[in-house]
């Protein structure tokens, strides 16, 4: 048995500019950080040539032969196209369990595709980097499956922390922004993550964004640039422990996604409820992942988090309860830790 776990991560800015389109010519930048949230994944050896996918959490099972190309129909996609890239040699059994649903803007299926990947090298005692496994996490995903996005996910589930991630034409760098164990607690003491009670479906708003810059809009364009240049800002208010400066810049920050793509709050409450946060107290807001739905992260100080909980409570959102985590992917397999190589 081999069981692996990828964290989750808080996107604060910069999403979109990890994107090959933008970055190509631009550079693109993004601040996140991995939670104590996180995607597990167990693998089991069989005596046959059968492979089992399960997922715990949203009951699904799918069954296939390993001489047989996997049918990608929306099923525990991800989990086939990890096991049909790395290849394996005997049927198992894999079991998935995860933190929160898929769409929920915290990375989920990046983390999904990376833990799978680092069981079955585990599996295989195959050595892998960690910039192999995160490039091979994104080959599976927009290669493999089509599924459109960038590369900030699986960097994140891959290096675990709290990061400025850089992307470029020469490759992605991964930048720890300096922080400590009081600055984080104070943080964490200052930031509520709230469930909107719905997920991102298949709703077409990464394909309408990068159609959208094709097209050379302008309010799309200049969104992206001001989300590129929010991270840098919002990595030195952590680092220089600016906490209030951060939690505002989180409304700048939905200001500019809307502006990169309108579409980004359409058909949800979110706005409503954004606004309901700061009438309550919240110094900042904004939306987790592409948008559709998902997870909102507001920050409020201490002595307003109660009424901040409240607003958004009678409004149908359910909060979570996190913490920062350091660490990126890990697979165990009895007393042998696997994790990737630097």
């Amino acid at each position: 048995m081999v069981r692996a776990v990828a964290p989750l991560r808080i996107s604060f800015v910069g999403g979109g500019t990890d994107f090959p389109h933008w970055y190509a010519d631009h550079g693109g930048a993004v601040l996140s950080t991995t939670i104590d949230h996180s995607v597990r994944v167990s693998i089991q050896l069989r005596d046959d040539r059968q492979i089992r996918v399960r997922s715990l959490d949203l009951g699904h099972l799918v069954e296939y032969r390993i001489d047989e190309r996997p049918r990608y129909d929306g099923i525990m996609d991800l989990a086939k196209a990890a096991i049909e890239r790395i290849g394996v040699a005997k049927g198992i059994d894999v079991s998935i369990d995860s933190d929160a649903p898929p769409g929920s803007g915290l990375g989920g299926s990046s983390a999904l595709v990376v833990a799978t990947l680092a069981g079955l090298a585990a599996l295989e005692e195959r050595s892998l980097s960690r910039e192999e496994l995160a490039r091979i996490a994104y080959a599976i995903e927009r290669e493999d499956l089509g599924i459109a996005g960038g590369w900030q996910d699986q960097y994140a589930a891959v290096f675990g922390g709290f990061n400025l991630i850089e992307f470029s034409r020469v490759g992605v760098a991964v930048n720890p922004v300096p922080t400590g164990p009081e600055l984080l607690d104070r943080l964490r003491e200052r930031l509520l993550l709230c469930y909107t009670g719905g997920v991102r479906n298949d709703v077409g708003l990464i394909d309408a964004q990068i159609r959208m810059h094709a097209e050379g809009r302008e309010e799309t364009l200049l969104g992206m640039k001001l989300l590129q240049a929010m991270a840098y800002s919002m990595r030195d208010a952590v680092a220089d422990d600016r906490l209030d400066d951060l939690g505002s810049m989180l409304g700048e920050a939905f200001d500019s996604k809307k502006k990169m793509n309108p579409h980004v709050a359409r058909g949800t409450r979110i706005e409503e409820m954004l606004g309901a946060a700061r009438e309550a107290g919240a110094i900042g807001g904004k939306l987790c992942g592409a948008g559709g739905g998902g997870y909102l992260l507001t920050y409020a100080p201490p002595e307003r988090r109660a009424s901040v909980r409240a607003a958004l409570e009678r409004m149908g959102g359910q909060f979570a309860r996190f913490d920062f985590s350091s660490t990126g992917v890990r697979a165990r397999s009895g007393e042998r830790v696997w994790a990737p190589g630097r």
